[in-house]
């Protein structure tokens, strides 16, 4: 049986003496599909000790593809809950239950603020709960749902540079102790998944996109991540550009800082998990 859960160990206890002094990093994490909560794999391996590494953050904004507007859009319920925006999937996962309680109103006028600021146009939504692109994987690296989670909507129709833009005027809240996610999928080519077993043999077109990424984001090479769609079979690996875009809002709120591969599998043979910190 595979579920949702939390042990302390010393590193956790380690954790949450720590008063966050550094500036936290940006993050880009593959979600991949809405099981992989109780999907064994080393991607869920992976995100479940992820916590383990990182400073305790006071707050978490999330950035998802799953939720995509034509401005900006904060979430600004008082309590977060999970939504069960998929179909066709395992009654178990409908019974996971994943509800943070949402930012103060002092910090979501704060990101407002420094939104307006970069004069970007911003809305509010006040009913908005978690789709699986933010609480899937934020209950792998958080168990416990017990830090403050505002998500942020991907703008529809901007381009990479625009969203590299939202991510700068984004970066100094990692000072105040929040931590940026932006959740999305290295490679989300889900017409090739075609009957696909989990450990199903990754073809050359997959591996060889997702180490033109990783070269690309390691040496901080970010003219050629704007122009990715000449990358080696971007097209085939990104049919459609939605679950790549918010790795550029993740690139912006490090100010651009070269990307550290924190962790590369696959699943479905076709999707990568690839997912990087920048700081």
């Amino acid at each position: 049986m595979c579920y949702l859960g939390f042990s302390l160990n010393a590193n956790n206890i380690l954790i949450e003496m720590m008063a966050v002094t550094d500036t936290l990093p940006s993050l880009f994490v593959s979600h991949g599909a809405p099981n992989l909560p109780l999907t064994d794999c080393s991607a869920r391996t992976f995100l479940s000790q992820l916590g383990e590494r990182l400073p305790l953050p006071k707050a978490i904004l999330v950035i998802s593809p799953h939720w995509m507007t034509s401005v900006p859009t904060l979430g600004t319920a008082g309590q977060m809950r999970a939504i069960y925006d998929f179909r066709g999937f395992e009654r178990s996962l409908y019974q996971l239950q994943y509800n943070p309680p949402g930012f103060s109103d002092e910090l979501a006028q704060t990101v407002l603020n420094r939104l307006a600021l970069a004069e970007f146009p911003t809305a509010i939504d006040s009913d908005r709960g978690l789709d699986h692109g933010a609480w899937v994987p934020l209950s792998l690296v958080f168990p416990q749902a017990n830090i403050p989670v505002m998500p942020l909507s991907l703008p529809a129709h901007w381009s990479p540079a625009q969203l590299v833009r939202l991510g700068e005027a984004l970066s100094g809240l990692r000072k105040e102790g929040v931590l940026i996610v932006a959740s999305g999928s290295a490679t989300h080519n889900l017409g090739s998944l075609g009957g696909r077993a989990v450990y199903a043999e990754t073809p050359d077109w997959v591996s060889g996109f997702e180490a033109w990424l990783v070269e690309t984001l390691e040496q901080g090479n970010w003219d050629g991540l704007l122009d990715y769609e000449n990358a080696p079979n971007a097209k085939e690996n990104h049919p459609t550009t939605e679950h790549l875009l918010p790795l550029f809002v993740a690139v912006g709120a490090s100010v651009r800082k070269t990307g550290k591969t924190l962790h590369r599998s696959y699943t479905y043979g076709v999707i990568s998990m690839a997912s990087f910190s920048f700081s």
